[in-house]
């Protein structure tokens, strides 16, 4: 069953490549969706896909690439979907 997850992450997570590497790993997932960074310093993700594909780019973004720092990250699940085609980071 398709599902979609929301995440924001807070941490070092702009400026280490954060955004590539999650669309890179989205992309190996076969999810769809994006990410951008916030005028905060976070990052948001809104990706679609299986759950348990969701669940592994999840377990990632608790760490994401050697460069960052995750402090937290809050995420939700919902059956809400938007449909999307592909995965892209967004400015």
């Amino acid at each position: 069953m398709i599902q979609r997850v929301t995440m924001t992450i807070q941490g070092r997570v702009q400026g280490v490549f954060f955004r590539e590497s999650t669309k890179n790993k989205a992309k190996e997932l076969g999810l769809a969706g994006i990410v951008q960074n916030q005028s905060d310093g976070s990052v948001y993700v809104d990706v679609e896909g299986e759950k348990e594909k969701l669940q592994e780019l999840l377990d990632w973004c608790h760490h994401g690439p050697s460069s960052a720092r995750v402090d937290s990250l809050e995420h939700e699940f919902t059956s809400d979907l938007k449909g999307y085609q592909e995965f892209e980071v967004n400015f």
